[in-house]
């Protein structure tokens, strides 16, 4: 999309902002990615700024003054306080930055094309029955285009017409400045982890970004009229590792300098090798255990590991211990009798939600997804908005919600006897 800046210069490549990384896919959406729809999506720096900043100020608008105001061929946002007045605020061409639209809308000022995750769904048909809680225009990245290249978010995204309207039913309101700002209808929830993205991670508290990116505390449900307190000492300033929630969706930060110290897909396919070299072995059927290549993440094989989610033991797929009674849910352990969930192990091949390049030695349940111990401490302990009020832990692979004490397994492979 942004390939006539790397024609122009051949030899300089362009300077990359961050990635946007939607949560819930393992390296690509189900049915591949297609154009603006794709499960990440990299923000470059664009070959001629395309931000936008607040100028004038439109008070006491009737709601006719305020549609010749926004039908100028300039962006703006619209207010409406009531059936007879309306404040537009203008925006002008801001030559310091680069704007990235988020959002539902196919429409051509969307970038990034946003869709409802829906928890371990293996194709696009699973998504598409679901009505959607994500806006159209959902929210805008404004990107400075020099160094250090600070991407700032915003609720709400400009429309085909360069317009945002807050109806009379959205929270808006009165600054102190005299300016007007609002909420959108389901709200753009952010959250900083603490000690940026790295093995260190806390979570942060989740927030609620303005329309002109002020920072409040949650409302009491996601689309209430009042708005929650604002919040002066935090910013709308995205750092690596910021969780951006859509209502439907929700969407990893990672800057550049935070990708660059990721582990690689190269790494995370060295590391595979390495474990399958190792031939671990089924205790029960003593035949060889190997994960499938990356490109095959979602049709189970017959080396494939399986895993007894309440001890940890790693086996090849039998009927061992297959009881009618437990409804085939439930299997026993050969090696200990554990009774619990029996499910294939698939390795976490989306790099970008790594917080180390450690080896792949732990599980998240119960879907199986496997990457390095602190990758799965670290998500296990992440609230993520779920509907609109409740927060659980999902695995970042498949946004299944976590379930045990921990959220995780510790994998115990056996090796060979030889």
């Amino acid at each position: 999309m942004f390939s006539p800046d790397q024609e122009n210069h051949p030899s300089k490549a362009p300077v990359k902002y961050g990635e946007l990384i939607v949560l819930g896919y393992n390296g690509s959406l189900p049915n591949g990615d297609r154009g603006r729809r794709k499960s990440r999506f990299a923000l470059f720096k664009r070959p001629k700024a395309n931000g936008v900043k607040p100028s004038t100020v439109h008070i006491a608008c009737t709601p006719q003054a305020a549609k010749a105001i926004s039908n100028k061929d300039q962006h703006s946002i619209s207010y409406t306080l009531s059936r007879a007045q309306t404040v537009v605020v203008e925006y002008t061409q801001d030559s310091n930055t680069d704007m990235f639209q988020i959002g539902r809308s196919t429409e051509s000022p969307i970038d990034f094309v946003v869709t409802d995750t829906v928890p371990g769904s293996q194709s696009n048909s699973d998504t598409q029955s679901v009505q959607s809680t994500i806006s159209r225009f959902a929210c805008r990245i404004i990107c400075e285009r020099n160094p250090p290249f600070t991407a700032r978010i915003y609720a709400a995204g400009f429309d085909s017409s360069k317009n945002i309207f807050l109806g009379e039913k959205a929270a808006k309101w009165k600054t102190s400045d005299g300016q007007m700002d609002g909420l959108t209808t389901n709200g753009v929830l952010v959250m900083h982890p603490r000690n940026g993205f790295t093995e260190d991670s806390k979570p942060g508290i989740w927030r609620e970004i303005s329309v002109c990116g002020n920072v409040f505390s949650l409302r009491e449900t996601r689309s209430a009229q009042q708005r929650g307190k604002m919040v002066e000492i935090e910013t709308n300033q995205l750092q690596d590792g910021s969780l951006i929630d859509l209502c439907g969706a929700t969407l990893l930060w990672r800057t550049a300098e935070g990708l660059s110290h990721t582990p690689t897909v190269k790494h995370l396919e060295a590391l595979r090798q390495e474990i399958n070299a190792a031939r671990p072995q089924c205790p029960v059927g003593f035949n060889t255990l190997a994960f499938p290549s990356m490109k095959r993440k979602d049709v189970v094989d017959e080396k494939q590991p399986w895993v007894y989610l309440n001890c940890g033991h790693v086996h090849g797929y039998h009927n061992w211990g297959n009881k009618e009674e437990r409804d085939g849910k439930d299997r026993e352990c050969p090696m200990c009798r554990s009774v619990g969930p029996y499910v294939p192990l698939w390795l976490g091949c989306e790099a970008g939600f790594y917080v180390d390049a450690g080896p792949p030695t732990h599980a998240f349940s119960p879907c199986g997804h496997v990457c390095s111990e602190k990758t799965t401490a670290y998500w296990s302990q992440i609230p993520l908005p779920h509907g609109t009020h409740t927060f659980h832990a999902a695995c970042p692979f498949c946004a299944h919600q976590l379930a045990g004490e921990q959220g995780y397994i510790r994998l115990i492979f056996q090796g060979p006897l030889d």
